[in-house]
């Protein structure tokens, strides 16, 4: 098996950009749009709303794949349609992963995202409309703007989540060579099987992409009190 081979396969590292990729995608729009009616929301929805949209942040990773499992997965309520009219199976697939670090990530793009939108000064909201500007050009050009601190930290911890997330992925992936390996399955599928050397090394990559991660918004940050001063 390829596990045993000193070279490493790099499919892993791809799959795993590829999955938190696509999620931080999703996770970054629905995040916005969540964090953005909550926080309009009368207090009593926004606590129950926040109850829902953050139990994924709370519930162990492999609670999260279980129901997901069970949903998904070929006897579930939408899996098992998905298969009797496509033919094909939504678990144990690359793509399966996608579910998993969406559902999982999100809380953490949403809360992020709606302490951002809370901070916001509403008098220049209100200066807007005084002014005649709609609700609409108020979001993309002054309110966005104004948050895009919280924005980009909630995308970064998002992705950054995304990339090391197990124990929900296993659950509706598996482990497959070539298919569904991610980096963090692969490091255990190695350990499994002896193979520490192999496994250090995608420790040490998962290092290096997190450190260059935060080492970026740590830029961003430092550019953005330049331009202020």
């Amino acid at each position: 098996m390829i596990l045993w081979s000193s070279k490493m396969d790099f499919f892993p590292l791809w799959n795993s950009i590829r999955v938190a990729g696509i999620s931080t995608f999703i996770t970054f729009f629905a995040g916005i749009l969540a964090a953005y009616y909550v926080s309009f929301a009368p207090r009593a929805v926004k606590g129950a709303c926040d109850c829902v949209l953050t139990l994924p942040m709370v519930l162990p990773p492999t609670v999260v794949g279980f129901f997901l499992l069970k949903t998904i997965g070929p006897l579930g309520p939408v899996g098992s349609r998905v298969l009797a009219l496509f033919g094909f199976k939504m678990t144990m697939t690359w793509y399966a992963a996608i579910f998993a670090t969406t559902i999982v990530t999100f809380p953490l793009m949403y809360r992020t995202v709606r302490g951002a939108f809370e901070a916001f000064d509403m008098d220049l909201q209100y200066s807007g409309q005084t002014l005649g500007l709609s609700d609409t050009y108020l979001f993309w050009h002054v309110r966005l703007p104004n948050c895009k601190q919280g924005i980009l930290s909630g995308t970064v911890l998002a992705f950054a989540r995304a990339l090391g997330e197990y124990g929900a992925t296993t659950m509706v992936t598996g482990y497959i060579p070539g298919r569904t390996a991610t980096i963090s399955t692969t490091v255990y599928q190695l350990w499994r099987e002896g193979n520490d050397s192999l496994a250090y090394r995608w420790v040490f990559v998962n290092l290096a992409i997190s450190f260059v991660v935060l080492i970026s918004v740590n830029m961003l940050e430092t550019g953005k009190r330049s331009v202020a001063v």
